[in-house]
Formats: structure tokens, sequence, C-alpha cells
């Protein structure tokens, strides 16, 4: 599949899955990728693979908050829990400001949205298919379930003016339905040709 499929079936995913307003916490959670590999560090004491997960204006806090947890955390149990609560909520509060979300603490496990969820295992086993096949699948079936109800509405539009209104709603979630996904994969294409352009200027 072409690399701009992939690209519009994993916008689309997130158009279908997302409310309006919706900010996704995936890397706030304690299953996220962020606090996994936090924790692995602070067990081996070494804070450079975090960085890359902040801006480079962000390094210093960071590696200061670092040293303080771990030398926090020789001190007993009690100690370590209290540094790895605190260098955890420093790190993804961090980290999420950088990407221009808020910080509201950090979520249990299991919290992150299915297509974070998916979207991670397609990384973990090396394949994009399975993530592929089941947007594709959804949004087939959205489609699917518009049309049909706009087909359904259009027999009877006739009968009376409520009715009409029925079929005329119908069509027009329909038709906005379509431009909206038809809107975020020109979106996606515009964006991928702007940084391959800028890539190869390089």
């Amino acid at each position: 599949m072409k690399i701009i499929g992939i690209v519009s079936a994993v916008v689309v995913a997130a158009l279908l899955l997302m409310s309006p307003g919706t900010v996704f916490a995936h890397c706030d959670t304690m299953d996220g990728p962020v606090i996994i590999e936090a924790q692995a560090a602070l067990d081996k004491g070494d804070v450079t693979p975090l960085l890359k997960w902040v801006k480079k204006d962000n390094e210093k806090e960071i590696i200061d908050a670092f040293r303080k947890a771990v030398a926090l955390r020789k001190k007993g149990p009690e100690e370590k829990e209290v540094a790895d609560q605190y260098f955890l909520n420093t790190i993804v509060r961090i980290h999420r400001v950088g990407e221009g979300a808020s910080f509201t603490g950090i979520k249990p496990a299991g919290s992150m949205e299915p297509i974070e969820a998916m979207t991670d295992k397609s990384i973990e086993t090396g394949s994009v298919d399975d993530l592929i096949s089941k947007i594709s699948a959804h949004l087939a079936g959205e489609i699917e379930k518009r049309f049909n109800l706009v087909m359904d509405k259009k027999k009877r539009m006739n009968d009376s003016v409520e009715a009409g209104r029925e079929y005329v709603d119908a069509y027009v979630d329909y038709i906005h339905y379509i431009v909206r996904i038809h809107s975020a994969m020109i979106s996606a294409a515009g964006s991928c040709d702007m940084a391959g352009k800028a890539e190869h200027k390089k």
C-alpha cells in the first residue's frame, strides 16, 4: 500500500474516533510510551533516552529533575515512590506542554484511546496491516450506514414536509461526512508533500 494511503487511513481514523474538542491523553497514561521509558531510565540511572521526549529548551529542567529523583530513590522505598511520582509528573507535564496540550495529571493504565493503542501496537509488531484493515472496515461501515439512511429517507421524502426534512438531514450528514474525510486526506497529503520537499532541500 502506498504511503499516502496509510497516512490517509490514520488521519481518517482520528477523524472518526475523536469528538470535536477531544485531546487524546496518550502520553499521560501509565502504559504510555513516555512513562514506560521514564521508569526504565530511572532504574538504569540514565536520563539520555528521555531527552527525545522534550524540547531542547527543556532539557536542563528534565536533567535536574532526574538527578534529584535518582538521589532521593536511594534513601528508601517510600522516598523511591515519591521520587518516581515527582519525576514522572515532571517529564509528562513538560512533554505535553511541548505538544501544545494541557496536563491534568497522570492517568491509570488502560486510559488511552483505542486508536492510540492500535497505533502503538503497529509500531511494536512492525506491521501496519492490522491497523489499516480495522480503520478501513470502520470507515466503510460508517459511509455505508449514512448512505443507506439517505436512500431510505429518499423513498419517502415527498410524503410530507417532515419526511422531506428527515431526508435533507440525512443527506447533509452524509455529504458533510464524506467532505470531512476528503478534506482530512487532502490535508495529510499536503503535509507529507511539504515535509518531503523540506527534507529534499537539506
